[in-house]
């Protein structure tokens, strides 16, 4: 099976949800308790890393571990939900910011999988809407919106096209950021991710998880080119703080 094949069959709906993480009652899918636990005792050391004051409303689980499309590609997609008027208005964009920030240093400082699934963390205002159909909370241990075994029909032939086109989009941009100056360079590639975000949570408010736009971003997350961008900006950082080498003196004073 062709890489693109294997990405495009995990968008497709499973019979069940994940049975190494749902245990499967009367009354419907129960989050496994030992997993659960697990989870809550990793929210708890991301919201000690945060170092902020933070009355936090809920920790969930949200993602295609919480829906019946999870595939080798899932990870375990956990958020901690916070009433963002807690903060002062003046310095909400400063701990929006700090957020992201301690999202990705935790992300990077640590390589916590659960059956092989990677935990993602995201600090997430509770005034947002989610997007995801199946959302769980960790604390109440329930379903605060039930997944649903929705099929959709993907022309394989339209999709791939969009995805080579973004492919192209992104290699071009790189490309051409390598003959600009390192604050162009970077601003255009800043420009481009900020793009697909938009183009992402567009879709979803329009037509849901399985949008063509939501589609495209997670294809490009799983075959790599999402990160693509990560390397490239901070491959050019790198490259403008370093010093290649030292030019010698042409005369030596003894």
């Amino acid at each position: 099976m062709s890489k693109f094949k294997k990405i495009v069959q995990s968008f497709y709906a499973k019979d069940n949800l994940n049975p190494k993480v749902w245990n499967e009652t009367k009354s419907g899918f129960v989050l496994d308790s030992k997993i659960r636990e697990h989870l809550l005792s990793i929210a708890d050391n991301f919201i000690e890393f945060l170092k902020v004051d933070i009355i936090v409303d809920d920790i969930i689980l949200i993602g295609s571990l919480a829906n019946y499309n999870w595939s080798e590609f899932s990870d375990f997609d956990l958020h901690i939900v916070a009433d963002f008027d807690q903060f002062p208005e003046d310095k909400l964009e400063l701990y929006q910011e700090l957020f992201k920030l301690k999202k990705t240093l935790y992300n990077h400082e640590h390589d916590i999988t659960i059956y092989k699934y990677d935990v993602e963390l995201f600090v997430q205002d509770a005034n947002e809407a989610y997007f995801s159909s199946g959302v769980y909370s960790l604390l109440h241990n329930k379903w605060l919106s039930k997944p649903k075994k929705e099929g959709f029909e993907l022309d394989e032939k339209m999709f791939k096209q969009k995805v080579k086109n973004m492919m192209d989009k992104i290699d071009i941009t790189i490309e051409d950021a390598k003959d600009e100056p390192t604050d162009v360079a970077l601003e255009r590639v800043n420009k481009l991710r900020k793009k697909i975000k938009e183009l992402r949570v567009e879709g979803l408010k329009k037509e849901g998880e399985f949008s063509y736009e939501n589609l495209v971003f997670k294809f490009l997350r799983r075959n790599g080119y999402i990160q693509k961008l990560f390397d490239y900006e901070n491959e050019r950082v790198d490259k403008e703080f370093s010093i290649e080498h030292r030019e010698m003196d042409e005369e030596v004073t003894l």
